[in-house]
């Protein structure tokens, strides 16, 4: 099975930024343009990009889809997601272009809701963000932005969005988000022993071409990347050749 290696753009009022284990208050802001970057991630290699509209994971609308519809336009395949939590929402970004809508909070607040998606759209339109922390030995799952901490577990959700046709599951170990300190090996290990079914994206502190390699002798299907582009670590192009 092909290893995808999918580039990230966060978008904040428009523009390319990163934050800090998801705080909104410890924001970097990398550039104004972010159709100018995707179309550089394409011109390297890219077939995937993965989108965030971290205005819309707040405020729950999709605060930033001109420029998604934009990106994805100029012939990427994009997965996308932030601020998504009606039909409506998901119709809006397949309208727009978008290949793979991201649901995260609404998986975990209301996961009947999304295998009707997943039943309506198919589990190649969709994407699960499981976004994680362990807290007390549990892998908690913050929603809206990371600001809050719902119930349920990773270990709870994952297996029974897979019973139910779920194919996609990004996840990101939220401590290890945007610090650089390599994926948490041990969470995709779990993920790939107790939800093979599931093409697992990794994602949070990735650094270097190794950890692409660990990450996907761990198990992992994909990797996202954010920072360590944007920082110029390595490129796309290398990343598709490791």
């Amino acid at each position: 099975m092909t290893f995808a290696i999918i580039p990230a753009i966060d978008l904040r009022g428009g523009r390319v930024v990163r934050l800090k284990q998801g705080d909104y208050a410890q924001q970097t802001t990398y550039a104004d343009d972010p159709r100018a970057l995707a179309q550089r991630y394409a011109d390297a290699g890219a077939h995937w990009l993965h989108l965030v509209d971290l205005d819309g994971a707040r405020s729950g609308n999709l605060d930033n889809l001109a420029v998604i519809a934009a990106i994805a336009g100029d012939g990427l395949q994009v997965q996308a997601g932030g601020g998504v939590r009606e039909d409506a929402d998901l119709r809006r970004l397949f309208d727009a272009g978008v290949a793979r809508v991201v649901v995260g909070s609404v998986a975990i607040r209301d996961p009947d809701r999304v295998a009707g998606w997943l039943r309506e759209f198919g589990a190649e339109r969709l994407t699960l963000a499981l976004d994680t922390r362990r807290i007390d030995g549990r892998w908690t799952l913050p929603s809206a932005g990371w600001t809050e901490t719902e119930a349920r577990t990773l270990d709870e959700l994952a297996p029974w969005f897979a019973a139910r046709g779920a194919r996609h599951l990004l996840c990101t170990d939220i401590d290890r988000d945007g610090m650089l300190a390599g994926f948490n090996l041990d969470l995709y290990r779990h993920l790939a022993g107790n939800v093979p079914q599931l093409a697992v994206q990794a994602s949070g502190g990735v650094r270097s071409l190794d950890d692409i390699r660990a990450a996907r002798e761990a198990g992992a299907r994909g990797v996202i990347l954010g920072r360590a582009l944007l920082e110029g670590r390595f490129t796309v192009a290398e990343a598709l050749a490791c």
